[in-house]
Order: structure tokens, then sequence, then C-alpha cells
């Protein structure tokens, strides 16, 4: 069987123009940007302006990193979207960046992995191209989160953001080793008891509502810090690598307090870690495409880097992965 590793060709981002800080939330629910800023880190995020969607977002941010990546759409066989805020219930919203990308080859498709989603298509497309199924791919991480957000619940709403960031992976002949570039190694996880912990409380079957989102703030951070350090460890010692071998720490910007417990955990300094969330927020699946494309596009993460992405989101799904830039 054929042999392929799946290099990162290209990155891209999008953000809504709007921003939305903690002083103007502050002006809409009982907190304070002092509040916001010493519980989570975040000091304002961007909000998808009225008829903005998420396939619009994705479709930026894949046009972006298509360009970086020196491609055309039509040179895609494949475009997966993590996304928990499609356009429509169906079709797949992947399909709708398809038409908008001009792809008329390959197959698009969702999943559905909230703020792990991007890792699990990451993941998914990497196992297409090591069977040697596809040689190019496009994996987006794209969320309008504001559109499910309960905007009197101060203790959810002050947390998420809206954007997208997407990767052109490039299949190339050879597994990925110590010096080769490509993904190194990914490891899933998912356990369905903690659903009641985060959570929309809306969905066509059950309500015929969109909902909005639930979460038990100080559970769900036990269980991220504990979750993906065990998720980290796997895939380092899956790849027979160890925390020193890191050259950046590209988490999912889901709270300041949470990179610095995973960062602390790990052993990692503050210098190795890319954090955006002051500046987006948590946007959810896309957070790790949007960091990543922030660190790169300002020189920080360079060609040959060992990077490390995690993730934990609602179901409870978690997971990790190693990167050769």
């Amino acid at each position: 069987m054929s042999r392929f590793r799946s290099v990162i060709a290209g990155v891209g981002g999008y953000l809504p123009e709007k921003v939305l800080t903690n002083a103007d939330i502050a002006k809409m629910v009982d907190t304070t940007d002092e509040w916001i800023r010493q519980r989570t880190g975040i000091r304002k995020r961007h909000i998808a302006a009225e008829g903005e969607t998420t396939s619009m977002m994705a479709t930026i941010a894949s046009k972006r990193a298509l360009e970086a990546a020196g491609m055309e759409a039509g040179e895609l066989d494949m475009i997966i979207l993590a996304t928990a805020t499609p356009d429509l219930t169906f079709p797949a919203t992947a399909t709708m960046v398809q038409k908008e990308l001009g792809m008329l080859r390959g197959f698009a498709f969702d999943i559905s992995a909230v703020c792990s989603g991007f890792l699990y298509a990451l993941a998914v497309a990497d196992s297409f191209m090591a069977r040697g199924q596809v040689r190019s791919a496009l994996v987006i991480g794209a969320e309008t989160f504001s559109r499910i957000l309960d905007w009197e619940d101060r203790t959810t709403c002050v947390l998420f953001g809206d954007g997208a960031g997407a990767v052109v992976l490039r299949a190339e002949p050879g597994a990925p080793g110590m010096g080769d570039r490509g993904i190194v190694h990914t490891h899933l996880r998912s356990d369905g008891r903690f659903t009641d912990l985060l959570y929309v409380d809306g969905g066509p079957s059950k309500t015929q509502t969109v909902g909005h989102l639930r979460m038990s703030g100080n559970k769900v951070f036990r269980h991220a810090i504990t979750n993906i350090s065990g998720a980290i460890a796997r895939v380092l010692d899956d790849a027979g690598l160890n925390e020193s071998d890191i050259d950046w720490f590209v988490p999912h910007q889901a709270n300041e307090r949470i990179l610095e417990g995973i960062s602390k955990k790990l052993g990692l300094p503050k210098e190795k870690v890319v954090s955006t969330v002051s500046e987006h927020g948590n946007t959810s699946a896309a957070s790790i495409p949007l960091a990543l494309d922030v660190a790169i596009r300002d020189g920080r993460i360079k060609r040959g880097d060992l990077v490390l992405f995690e993730a934990l989101g609602g179901g409870f799904t978690w997971g990790a992965a190693l990167v050769r830039m």
C-alpha cells in the first residue's frame, strides 16, 4: 500500500470586521472588563455581521489558504469543514464552500465535533492521504457561535466569537519522520457521558429549534486540563517524542487559564505558546487554524518547526496532533 504524508502547504484565516469588546458586553449583561479578563484572558471578540454566514467566512479563509499554498481550487480532491454552526441543517456547509470556490471535482463534507472539530477533520484528511486516496485537501474550521449564544447569560456570552481558519494539505511520498514535513501523529477521543456539561439546548430532531449554548464552566475546566494533558502525552508517546521536542504549542483558544494550566503541566515555557484568545475569544473549531495563521504570518512558526495542537469540545470530544511544518 502506498504511504503518503500530509504536508500543510498553506494557511489562511478570516475574522469579521465587527469587534465586541468587554466594555460593550458590560452594557448588555452584569459584568465588567476586569471580571472577564481575570477569568478568561479575553479582551475582545469578532462577531459576524447580519447576513455574514459560516460558509462565507470559510470561503474567504479557504481562498487565503489556497493563495498561500500557490494552488487553485480546481486542484483540490477534498474539502472537510468542521463546524457546530452550519448555514443550514443540510446540505453540508462544505458543499457551499465547494461551490463558491468553483471546485468541480472531488467531494466535500462537514464534521461536527465542536471545539475539537478541526483536529477531527485534520485526522480524517490525513487518513485519506496516507492511503493515497486523495492528493490534496482543504481542512476548515468555521463558526458563527454568536448565533447560538444566550446574550443574557454572562457565563457564556463573554467567551465566544466568530471566525474561520483553513489549511491546505498536500500529499507527499513517504511516512513522516523526525525531519520530514507533515502530520506526524494524531490522537482523538470522546466520552458521551458528559454531554450535559457543554451542549446546545436545541436541535431539529429533539426541539425543532436552534437553541442556545449551555455550559458548566468549572466542571469543563477540570475535564479540559485532565483530558487534554492525557491526549498530549499519548500523541507524544506514540510519536516517540517528548515535550522538549516541541517548538510551538498552538492550543484551542478556549480560556487563558486552561492554556496556562496545560502549558504548566507539560512544562512548556510561555514563549512557546501561541495565544490569540485575548483578541479572538473562543472561536471553537476555527480557533486552532486562526491561531496558526497568526503565528505563521508574524514569523514565529517557520518551516521545519514541530507544532503541537490540542482541543476539547462538547460531547466531550478531545484530541491532540503533532505536525512538522
